[in-house]
C-alpha cells in the first residue's frame, strides 16, 4: 500500500468532501478529506492505481489538485 497527501483546492463545504472521496473510492482507494486543510490523505495500491489516475478522478469532480 502506498499513501499520499495531496493538497486539493476549491473544496468549500460537505458535498465537495463527499465528491472528493467518492471519486477516490470508486478507483479503489480509501480517501479521507480534511477540508480546513485543504488537502485529502489517500492510500492505495499502486501495482493497481496510479497516481496520476487519482489526481484526474478528482480533478473531474472539479477541484485542483496541488
Amino acid at each position: 500500500m502506498e499513501h499520499v497527501l495531496l493538497n486539493v483546492k476549491g473544496m468549500s463545504c460537505g458535498h465537495c468532501v463527499n465528491s472528493v472521496e467518492g471519486a477516490v473510492k470508486t478507483l479503489g482507494a480509501a480517501a479521507k478529506v480534511d477540508l480546513a486543510k485543504q488537502s485529502v490523505s489517500i492510500d492505495y495500491d499502486a501495482s493497481k492505481i496510479s497516481l496520476a489516475a487519482i489526481k484526474e478522478a478528482i480533478e473531474d469532480q472539479g477541484y485542483d489538485v496541488v
